[in-house]
């Protein structure tokens, strides 16, 4: 197998452990090709509007109407984009952040004060800042134009900018930019609405009542009346003057996340082969229907709506506004332009500056804070990239402005985004040379890893290779009838290798019984090799010859291996080993193991791709922060 083709094999998860949805690491992926979509898009606007300026207006001023019976919905093709692709948007932010705070980092509840507070300070100061140059003057109505993070703009800059940025600056920007959003949305349908109707309102209201007791309903049908509910709520929120682009924010907000449990892909198992025996129609939508309902409908909406909003909806948003007709004069104008100049200092300099001290005061211990999850250097970066604003900022100048202020307010916020780029890629740098002993103690004084791992590894009873000493424990919960688990076990040895005393492997059961029929015997076979003290000598056997793993091809690996077949056979067949698999398939339950191979790193959960790299740079972030956290308690006891 070539290392693109394996790279290509061990990117597939596992039979059950399929992750439909991408969790932060694999979210923060696609957006960094989505920020160079919007990139490309802005300069594609511009370009059009400034060669072709009356074919780029006649397009997006072109009405669209859609009409049933006597209702009708009617609007330029601006804001059809505007308000209707860019929904979906919002309810991306919106499921992930709820998947944060139901998996994630943030279901340590205490850990979301902070980012909430940090976003409250990086909309104020800027908002401040706006109106200190526009107060009493024809701008001053558009000091919302100011306050917004653009979530995908900004997380998918971090991505460039530090590709190898710590999880937890992402969590917190994401908090941070959905809390700022709502704010946002709360402004855009308050202060920004005109002519608000209370009884399409008051329906929309009813309607989300009725959205949220759906989730009393069965699962096998609740998906299709959610989806028409969340339609009808942005109709009603259109009718009722107020952006119908909140609905998509709410609407993620309330659709939890969970993982699979092993019960329900057991299900699915059943059902498939029932339908594989019988292929009924009945039995073919039971199959569906328990395949749906074993994932969340978080992580399947997810799935389906992220590569669209990434790279289509958020690009042809950028698409449609980013068009300046650009003047030596309307850039003289808005050199001097309050408008412009208002965005401009607003995010650049007003962003980091109220992230930072709202975060400081969030973090103060006599104000009952907790400790920071991340370091004030890193904080300051964080703040820089939410200086980044575009999305919601040209969506409330074009509510708040029309005409030259229009277009200056929009090249404030393209200055702005620039400038925060910038000023983002120098901190990163800057970081890059604080001295490994500062960055440890810094590193030290943060709160402690959320871990993922229920069980802590145990001598006594897990199987390791490695040096109790090792900074990183990678520990696998596998199937040696596995082909996943067979392809990943190459990695493993080559991690092995490479870091040497560094790495601590960890090899834990969870036989796939419903899909691999022989994966609790073979399991049962390596606790009695054990026994006899080969564990680790039949473990590669039986990795090695997936195939192989009959009772009578079982006994030949024992005997190949010099093992005293006559005891190994007959404590095979005694079960004598069945006890010891059971407790840790009891402990993948509680870590919420679905399938394998699952990895756990120093007790945090690897998400995504296993091949040599993905799991390299994994292992390598874990090494550097247990080296961080060794060093600062080393030097903390010096002092």
């Amino acid at each position: 197998m070539t290392s693109g083709t394996q790279a290509e094999a061990l990117s597939g998860h596992t039979a059950w452990a399929r992750n439909l949805a991408s969790p932060i690491r694999d979210f923060l992926a696609t957006e960094s090709g989505g920020a160079a979509m919007m990139l490309a898009a802005v300069i594609v606007a511009l370009v059009w509007a400034n060669v072709a300026g009356g074919s780029y207006n006649s397009l997006w001023t072109t009405h669209l109407s859609i009409a049933l019976g006597g209702g009708r919905l009617s609007t330029d093709l601006r804001h059809w984009v505007n308000e209707g692709l860019m929904t979906f948007f919002f309810l991306v932010v919106g499921l992930e952040a709820k998947r944060e705070l139901d998996l994630g980092e943030l279901r340590e509840r205490s850990r979301v004060a902070v980012p909430v507070l940090a976003a409250f300070g990086g909309v104020t100061v800027p908002v401040v800042i706006f109106l200190a140059f526009n107060a009493g003057g024809p701008g001053g109505h558009g000091w919302g134009a100011a306050m917004s993070t653009d979530t995908a703009f900004a997380l998918g800059v971090l991505a460039l900018v530090a590709p190898r940025s710590a999880t937890r600056l992402r969590v917190f920007l994401l908090t941070l930019a959905v809390v700022d959003d709502m704010v946002a949305l709360v402004v855009i349908a308050t202060v920004y609405a005109s002519h608000i109707r209370a009884a399409p309102l008051l329906v929309a209201l009813a309607l989300f009542v009725a959205l949220l007791a759906l989730r009393f309903a069965p699962a096998s049908w609740r998906w299709q009346p959610a989806t028409g509910l969340g339609i009808a709520i942005w109709v009603a929120l259109f009718k009722s003057g107020i952006d119908p682009v909140v609905a998509g924010l709410v609407v993620g907000m309330v659709t939890s996340a969970y993982p699979p449990a092993r019960s329900d892909l057991e299900r699915v198992t059943e059902l498939a082969r029932s339908f594989r025996e019988q292929p009924t129609p009945e039995l073919a939508r039971s199959a569906q229907q328990s395949v749906a309902s074993a994932i969340s409908a978080n992580d399947r909406m997810q799935y389906r709506l992220h590569p669209w909003t990434s790279y289509v909806i958020v690009p042809l948003f950028a698409l449609a506004n980013a068009g300046i007709h650009i003047t030596g004069n309307l850039l003289s104008d808005a050199i001097s332009s309050p408008i412009t100049l208002g965005i401009f200092f607003g995010y650049v300099f007003g962003k980091p500056i109220g992230i930072c001290a709202a975060s400081w005061l969030g973090t103060r211990s006599w104000l009952g804070g907790t400790r920071p999850v991340i370091s004030p250097p890193v904080l300051f970066a964080g703040g820089c990239v939410a200086g980044i604003g575009f999305t919601v900022s040209v969506l409330i100048s074009s509510l708040a402005f029309s005409g030259e202020h229009l277009a200056e307010a929009k090249l404030g916020v393209l200055a702005a985004a620039a400038g925060a780029t910038l000023t983002s890629w120098l901190a990163v740098r800057a970081i890059r040379r604080i001295p490994d002993s500062l960055r440890a103690r810094q590193i030290a004084a943060t709160a402690e890893d959320l871990l993922d791992l229920a069980a802590d590894v145990d001598p006594e009873h897990d199987h390791i290779r490695g040096s109790d000493a090792a900074l990183v424990t990678l520990v696998e919960y596998g199937d040696y009838e596995c082909p996943y688990c067979g392809q990943a076990e190459r990695v493993i040895r080559e991690l092995l290798g490479s870091f040497g005393k560094e790495l601590r492997y960890v090899w834990r059961h969870l036989p796939l019984n419903d899909v691999h029929l022989f994966a609790q015997m073979a399991a049962e076979a390596a606790e009695a090799a054990a026994a006899q003290g080969r564990f680790w000598d039949m473990h590669d056997r039986l990795l090695d010859n997936q195939d192989k793993l009959r009772i009578p091809d079982l006994v030949e690996h024992a005997r190949a291996l010099g093992l005293d077949v006559e005891r190994f056979e007959g404590e095979l067949r005694g079960r004598d080993y069945a006890p010891l698999i059971a407790e840790d398939v009891a402990s993948a339950d509680e870590s919420a193991v679905a399938g394998t191979p699952t990895f756990f790193i120093n007790g945090r959960r690897h998400y995504g791709a296993y091949d040599s790299q993905t799991l390299t740079a994994a292992v390598k972030a874990a090494q550097t922060r247990a080296g961080q956290l060794a060093r600062a308690s080393v030097a903390a006891q010096v002092v």
